[in-house]
């Protein structure tokens, strides 16, 4: 690193990441006079930022090993699901300080589902122990493609009325009104993604932080894929990445998809698809939800749909894998269990190469329904620790504003 590109944020990086703890191996990494280097480390300790790790600080000075404080500020995050919704209040460190589960239907449309949702905050704040001015950023999962950049939602199968709704300001008008408003400065950082992709980074992140290529597949009311390469989220140009839901099946073109299409996989082996089978098998079924309780008890035309849909995603996994070279393959959502893992491995390993299969993991998510809010917050972070960001927050504070 360029001694004029290790600024405040840079020296951050390094910190979080652990690749340099101590002012020397900072000194060492940047190229930066020990003055500078304390200078720079002056402003991170004076915003809340870090922290000693051997002990106390005295007279100012930081203890000899340096670490970031997970502990300054909180994150706000939610998962929105097509039936009920769950947010959560989280530290830095990503550990979940308040939660709540609650029913939030997507078809209600985008004003009244986080109208509701923001009412969820100030109580989950309150069970907390945190102040409002103490959220830097609210992170939102959601079941559609998503324009991360903007944080519009684009054309979603299944979230009617929801198409390009500016969703970042309507959270920050509703957080204003249920919440209150905030005297930190600039209005409050929101970031949406795919559900699938937010679960992949969280699952990443707390359980295969080593493995540089990741895909999680989501099976609940969709399909969807999360992929994480190099420890971040791969979105495409513009967010549609990991869409596999809507891949066509060449032998099942009179199945109609929520997106209008025939032949869809989602439209063939998702939670909506086997709920339908099953209700006109005798076994009412509403949602991806309802099979998920079905599979719970085991109720056996339950077991043998999940497991046919696990060969039929299994089928579309083959070329993802062989493509992606991934070392861990993790399923999540609805369908996730041992009848549907059976049947992706059966057809994975029958159908891809002994290459492609023999240093890859296939797995169930450990996280389960936490993983999405354990991925929004991570999203929240890394962009507003960034170094860049950082900077620039920094800077914010140096001319007397207040940023968390």
């Amino acid at each position: 690193m360029a001694g004029n590109q290790a600024s405040a944020g840079h020296l951050l990086q390094l910190i979080r990441s652990g690749e340099a703890t101590t002012r020397g191996e900072l000194q060492q990494a940047t190229g930066l006079s020990r003055s500078t280097v304390g200078h720079r480390l002056d402003q991170l300790f004076g915003a809340g930022w870090l922290r000693g790790a051997a002990g106390a600080s005295t007279g100012g000075r930081p203890s000899a090993r340096l670490e970031f404080d997970p502990t300054h500020a909180v994150v706000l995050v939610a998962d929105l699901e097509t039936r009920h919704g769950r947010a959560a209040v989280l530290d830095l460190a990503g550990t979940i300080l308040a939660e709540r589960t609650g029913d939030l239907v997507i078809e209600d449309g985008p004003d009244a589902v986080l109208d509701r949702l923001a009412r969820w905050f100030g109580p989950l704040l309150d069970e907390a122990g945190v102040a409002p001015d103490r959220v830097c950023g609210v992170g939102l999962s959601v079941p559609g493609p998503v324009d991360w950049e903007s944080a519009q939602i684009v054309q979603p199968p299944i979230m009617p009325g929801w198409d390009r709704f500016p969703v970042r300001e309507r959270v920050r008008d509703a957080f204003a009104e249920h919440v209150g408003p905030r005297s930190t400065a600039g209005p409050l950082p929101v970031f949406v993604d795919n559900d699938a992709n937010l679960m992949a980074l969280g699952e990443q992140r707390e359980n295969h932080p080593d493995c540089g290529a990741f895909v999680l597949v989501k099976a609940s009311t969709g399909i969807g894929a999360g992929v994480v390469v190099g420890g971040e989220v791969y979105r495409g140009i513009d967010g549609g990445a990991g869409d596999i839901g809507h891949i066509r099946l060449h032998d099942r073109l009179d199945a109609l998809c929520m997106c209008g299409s025939y032949g869809c996989l989602a439209a063939v082996a998702s939670g909506r698809s086997i709920a339908g089978q099953l209700t006109a098998a005798g076994v009412p079924t509403t949602s991806g939800s309802d099979v998920r309780d079905h599979l719970a008890a085991g109720q056996p035309d339950a077991v043998r749909l999940a497991r046919e849909a696990g060969q039929r995603i299994g089928e579309v996994l083959v070329t993802v894998v062989t493509l992606l070279n991934p070392g861990v393959l993790m399923l999540g959502g609805d369908l996730a269990g041992t009848p549907f893992l059976t049947g992706v491995r059966e057809l994975l390993y029958q159908r891809a190469l002994p290459r492609t299969t023999a240093h890859l993991s296939v797995t169930i998510s450990t996280l389960g329904d936490r993983a999405a809010l354990v991925g929004a917050a991570a999203m929240v972070i890394d962009h507003l620790y960034a170094p860049d960001r950082a900077d620039a927050r920094l800077a914010a504070l140096a001319r007397g504003d207040s940023v968390r």
